[in-house]
């Protein structure tokens, strides 16, 4: 069974995806400012300092953006579980990543 440190590793893992999908089509940034938008007008209250936060980190731009996506700090990770980075990576992409990682943490995926 997956740890919470296994977890926070496996998220970040396909925040790198994310991050390269970004730096290839900046456009895409847009996309997650979208959905951004979109939660913080539904989401609970208590995934609301997540949003706030994104919104806020995404205002000072993509670049920094990435820096703090790929953050290896507590913050980050606890920022990763309401990411608004959702639906960035296709299915396949997505599937193709987990599969690769459980590969690579087999210990995590019993």
């Amino acid at each position: 069974m997956p740890t919470h440190a296994d977890l926070d590793a496996r998220s970040l893992a396909l925040h790198r995806l994310v991050a390269e999908r970004l730096r290839q089509d900046p456009a895409a940034f847009e996309h997650a400012l979208d959905t951004l938008a979109r939660w913080r007008q539904s989401a609970d209250a208590r995934v609301q300092p997540y949003l706030a936060a994104w919104e806020a980190i995404m205002a000072k731009g993509l670049q920094s953006t990435i820096v703090v996506m790929l953050e290896e700090s507590e913050r980050a990770a606890a920022l990763r579980q309401a990411s608004p980075f959702a639906g960035l990576l296709s299915h396949a992409e997505r599937f193709a990543a987990l599969k690769a990682w459980r590969q690579e943490h087999p210990h995590a995926s019993a």
